[in-house]
């Protein structure tokens, strides 16, 4: 398993989104101090439930608690985009 299969696993085990869009941007930070531990960059557009009454620090907190101990060992930098089903336009 890939280390985005297993972001995505996580993120669709913890919070069942409704729409979950990952992208791996560590290419793009290739040289970074941060990134020469093997850990990647990487930006996600969420879209779940739990999200619905929610500030963006809370929804940001579960996106973390989600990857859990993976932000600490093979996730350098997180970019989040959390929204809940009613702020997608129709």
């Amino acid at each position: 398993m890939t280390r985005t299969e297993k972001i995505l696993a996580c993120l669709n085990e913890t919070l069942q989104p409704v729409d979950c869009l990952l992208t791996d941007d560590s290419e793009a930070h290739r040289g970074h101090a941060g990134a020469a531990g093997g850990a990647g960059h990487y930006s996600v557009r969420i879209v779940c439930q739990q999200f619905e009454g929610l500030n963006r620090i809370s929804r940001h907190r579960l996106v973390y608690d989600a990857v859990g101990v993976m932000m600490q060992t093979e996730i350098h930098a997180l970019n989040i985009v959390a929204l809940s089903p009613s702020e997608i336009p129709t």
